[in-house]
């Protein structure tokens, strides 16, 4: 919070001539009270020494009277205590109703030392004491017992009390009359100044493109003052077209940096981000969009990015990274350049997102080795056949209509395959027109069961259709949506162990229905699950069952058209659900 001149000078006076004078006072109590303790613990020594004397001899008989009239004489509480600690006398309390006082802070210092201080709280009286204690001992120089005297610190903390009284007084008069000399000094020498702020603050409040301009009376003010007023008016013009300038370009800068899908990071030498685009948090899923200020480390965890941005500062030379981040499987390129023309050590470092291209490169290399491992089985099949027949099968007839039987099948297979693939192109460029009518889910899911449940039959299955016949219907091409759900349900049937169970259900959700097909099979592994839908891929285990891999990815492609979505859960060794939404009619 902002301040005037005259407070600044008087304010900070003002306060350290109070620091002064409470740490003077300060010290002074903490110095009388040392020098009134110290006086006090060597009277009690003394008069502890005369007493201890003549407890000491063995003819002096000592009564309660005589340690009452002693306490009495001196004003100090006596107290005699024998060398287990028990109470003997004491002149301000029945000793029978005293706690053992051996180890008391004084009486274990008597007993190692000869002589015992402490400054504590009474137990016994409720009130400070001090005290002192020595041991008493025979002509033999034995110990027989402990004298302690004690004091009250009421009077000390009265004369402290007096002593703080007197200080805050006086530090209340110095305080108020260096106020009104600093104060007075202040505002003579702060005068001219804060008018020609207010004259300043006039003009800030019009504005930089305002025709207003300070008017300082002459006579009033020297001429020192009207040189900085036309200094200051020349000054805001300049200002004035700068700001604007800058301001064009920052909003050009600004436009860019904001629709940029590569992040961009500034980041000075000592690895503080000075400026950052937002594509940066949507790139790294990062919740906290607010980065200036902080370092690169805290925004950009993985160690790479570190490196390369210290290899850049270091070397003075760009540099690029393709940095893998897991769990997410993002896959970064990073480039690093210096900015020496900005500030020294600034360093721009450039994000790239790669994460599609790989993903769309390892699509490819897999869909050309899954293609090329289906069609060369059937190509292997065949020129083994058609071998066996050249090498002589042909005079064999049941042979050789053995071995084209066979031939005849693996072209179908092949044939099979191929009409797949030009359904699948044809659904994925829109050229089959979908026949869209409204139709009920459960004669989509009983048609499925009619076609296939003596396939689920014969494997040991057992079929559950879980479907109300008034469920809503949707708006779908009947033929196509038994397609999907016959290749969903088909799939059940190839990967669920005899005994199990299929269970095909649609219910609706929110205007549209979910339609599922759920199996207690072998289940999908983990890292296959993202990449089922794609064209030939399979699992390691699934290859073993046949088919070409296109079924999963015709049933997607289906579903988008008819302006839904698919997706899977599943559980290895669990048995697998395949869900898809179709828009209710």
């Amino acid at each position: 919070m902002s301040s005037s001149l005259r407070s600044r000078i008087a304010i900070p006076i003002i306060f350290y001539l109070s620091i002064v004078m409470i740490i003077t006072g300060v010290a002074t109590t903490l110095y009388l009270n040392h020098l009134y303790l110290d006086s006090t613990y060597k009277n009690l020594l003394s008069n502890a020494k005369i007493l201890a004397s003549l407890l000491a001899d063995p003819n002096t008989q000592v009564t309660a009277e005589d340690i009452k009239h002693w306490s009495d004489s001196l004003g100090e509480r006596i107290t005699l205590i024998d060398r287990s600690g028990i109470v003997i006398q004491d002149s301000h309390k029945d000793p029978f109703q005293m706690d053992n006082h051996l180890n008391r802070p004084e009486i274990q210092q008597a007993i190692k030392e000869g002589i015992g201080f402490a400054q504590r709280h009474s137990q016994t009286l409720g009130i400070e004491m001090v005290y002192v204690a020595i041991p008493i001992q025979s002509n033999q120089g034995q110990i027989i017992g402990y004298l302690r005297i004690a004091l009250p610190l009421q009077q000390l903390r009265n004369e402290q009390k007096s002593l703080i009284g007197t200080l805050i007084a006086s530090l209340v008069v110095v305080i108020a009359i260096t106020m009104l000399l600093v104060i007075h000094t202040a505002r003579h020498a702060t005068r001219p100044l804060e008018e020609i702020t207010r004259s300043i603050a006039k003009l800030s409040s019009a504005g930089f493109t305002s025709d207003w301009k300070p008017k300082l009376s002459p006579a009033e003010h020297s001429i020192e003052i009207d040189h900085l007023i036309e200094a200051f008016d020349y000054l805001t013009e300049q200002i004035h077209a700068q700001i604007q300038a800058l301001e064009q370009e920052r909003n050009k800068i600004s436009a860019v940096l904001q629709e940029m899908t590569d992040g961009v990071l500034i980041i000075d030498r000592e690895g503080v981000i000075q400026l950052a685009n937002p594509a940066v948090a949507k790139m790294l899923n990062l919740s906290d969009q607010n980065f200036i200020g902080k370092t690169i480390s805290q925004v950009l965890s993985h160690p790479q990015f570190v490196e390369s941005w210290q290899r850049t500062r270091d070397s003075k030379e760009t540099q690029t990274s393709l940095i893998e981040i897991q769990p997410k499987k993002l896959y970064i390129q990073c480039m690093t350049a210096p900015l020496e023309t900005i500030a020294q050590g600034t360093i721009l470092m450039l994000l790239q997102n790669l994460t599609r291209q790989r993903y769309l490169e390892t699509v490819r290399r897999d869909f050309i080795s899954n293609i090329s491992h289906e069609l060369r089985t059937p190509l292997a099949s065949l020129k083994a056949l058609t071998e066996t027949l050249q090498e002589g099968a042909l005079d064999d007839p049941p042979a050789a209509h053995k071995f084209l039987m066979q031939i005849e099948k693996e072209v179908d297979s092949l044939s099979h395959m191929v009409s797949e693939l030009l359904e699948l192109s044809r659904i994925e460029s829109g050229q089959v027109p979908l026949r869209l009518k409204p139709f009920s889910p459960y004669e989509i899911l009983q048609k499925a069961v009619d076609r296939l449940g003596i396939q689920a039959d014969r494997a040991g299955l057992k079929v559950v259709i879980d479907c109300d016949p008034n469920t809503p219907q949707v708006l779908a091409d009947p033929s196509r949506l038994e397609q999907v759900v016959g290749n969903l349900f088909h799939n059940a049937i190839k990967f669920t162990p005899a005994g199990g169970q299929i269970t095909l259900s649609a219910k609706p959700q929110n205007g549209n229905v979910l339609f599922c097909v759920a199996d207690s099979g072998i289940g999908i592994p983990p890292e296959d699950l993202p990449r089922i839908f794609e064209r030939f891929y399979k699992t390691d285990r699934a290859r073993a069952s046949g088919g070409t891999g296109l079924g999963l990815a015709i049933a997607k492609h289906v579903v988008e058209a008819h302006g839904g979505y698919i997706w899977a859960e599943s559980i290895e060794s669990q048995g697998s659900k395949f869900f898809f939404v179709i828009p209710q009619a």
